[in-house]
């Protein structure tokens, strides 16, 4: 049964995420909000903080790069990487989504290379700062759309085609892409590989202006004939073993990305709750919701959207740590924690007005970033797509 307080052993380790989100990522959001492509140098210190904790186990899934499915324990309950890595992104993203995304060596290709990498492949991969190239010009959410080719010649796979919205594309030190071993078997033999970002034919071709997350590069890669050892393809080359095992990353990350999500909405939260209470709005939880302020009772609501959200999270992380299948709950989690901060933070702005809608506060920059948070990872509409069929029992042949 899962136990919905934080795990004893979590507790200092989120409360200094929580502190290094205060002092640190809070004060500087507006500063990398307005410098779009500006590097973050304090972050420098902040990873090297964050791999020491990794390395010396105070901060087991301290990021993106702690997570990885381990097998069930024997008494059925653990609480590991996953869980913590999702409270810890929790208190970062509190503090500014998009410099959590910029942190070095925490990309969402460091979770693929943590969820899916052999032994081996793990501590060549070490200390490696990894960002995923999925989304094509041509193909979103639709993976089985990859046009991106990997051709198997001799010792090398060879790499052609253009990934889009790459996170840290432009500062990372590699990059997993997606690429497929053969169009005409769709799905099936889509591949993931590690491609680092002096090879050549690989160019990185512009970084994105975007509406939020703006301290965090997003690029354009362009793969041109690029040579990619046979060894830095992530899990099996066996077709047969194709697209579940390259799926299985999104069994990890989503729940992160929900993490994100469920950060952000807090800290709109926290901030309206308390200029509402100094416009003199009073949210009183002893009473009946129709017996308040409309501001009040629209209050109460998000909080209980935004508890849901909270705890769909934590359970999908929690069963990837007891070696459960949680493709079903990871996708409902990042699909209700997504929606649910894009709800809650324009609610937010609505809700204080003028103070919302200026730069005098933070929660319109927070409203613009939480808006990738239900998009990136698969979209609102893949993930009810994914729930539907989980729960029907549909393929995707079956119900498109």
């Amino acid at each position: 049964m899962i136990n919905l307080e934080t795990p004893r052993k979590f507790r200092a380790f989120v409360n200094q995420a929580h502190q290094v989100a205060a002092e640190m990522l809070r004060p500087n959001s507006r500063r990398y909000d307005l410098a779009e492509h500006e590097y973050p140098v304090e972050l420098d210190m902040l990873a090297a903080m964050v791999d020491g904790l990794g390395a010396s186990g105070t901060g087991s899934g301290a990021g993106a790069s702690g997570v990885r499915r381990t097998a069930a324990a024997e008494d059925g309950v653990v609480n590991g990487s996953n869980l913590s890595s999702v409270l810890s992104i929790m208190e970062m993203c509190w503090g500014d989504v998009g410099l959590l995304l910029s942190m070095p060596r925490q990309g969402l290709g460091n979770s693929a290379i943590a969820s899916v990498a052999s032994d081996e492949q793990l501590q060549r991969f070490d200390g490696v700062w990894a960002a995923m190239a999925i989304t094509e010009p041509g193909c979103g959410s639709d993976s089985a759309g990859i046009q991106t080719t990997a051709r198997l010649d001799g010792d090398a796979y060879v790499l052609n085609g253009e990934k889009i919205f790459v996170t840290a594309g432009g500062r990372c030190d590699a990059v997993v892409v997606w690429a497929t071993l053969d169009k005409s078997l769709g799905r099936a033999a889509i591949k993931s590989f590690v491609v680092m970002k002096d090879t050549p034919g690989m160019t990185v071709e512009r970084l994105e202006h975007k509406l939020g997350i703006r301290a965090s590069d997003t690029a354009t890669i362009r793969f041109e004939n690029c040579r990619v050892p046979r060894e830095n393809l992530l899990g099996s080359a066996d077709i047969d073993k194709g697209f579940a095992g390259v799926m299985q990353t999104f069994d990890n990350t989503r729940p992160l990305v929900a993490a994100m999500a469920v950060g952000c909405a807090r800290a709109s939260l926290e901030l309206t709750r308390e200029l509402l209470s100094e416009a003199g709005v009073h949210i009183d939880y002893d009473r009946p919701v129709h017996l308040q302020s409309a501001a009040a009772a629209t209050y109460l609501a998000m909080e209980a959207d935004w508890e849901a959200a909270y705890l769909l999270t934590l359970q999908a992380a929690w069963m990837a740590d007891n070696g459960r299948p949680n493709s079903l709950q990871a996708s409902i989690a990042k699909a209700k924690a997504g929606r649910t901060a894009n709800d809650i933070t324009l609610r937010c702005v609505e809700l204080t007005g003028p103070l919302g809608y200026s730069e005098h506060h933070l929660l319109e920059k927070w409203s613009r970033d939480s808006k990738i948070l239900d998009i990136f990872e698969g979209t609102q509409q893949i993930q009810q797509l994914i729930i539907a069929r989980r729960l029907l029992g549909k393929t995707s042949a079956e119900l498109k």
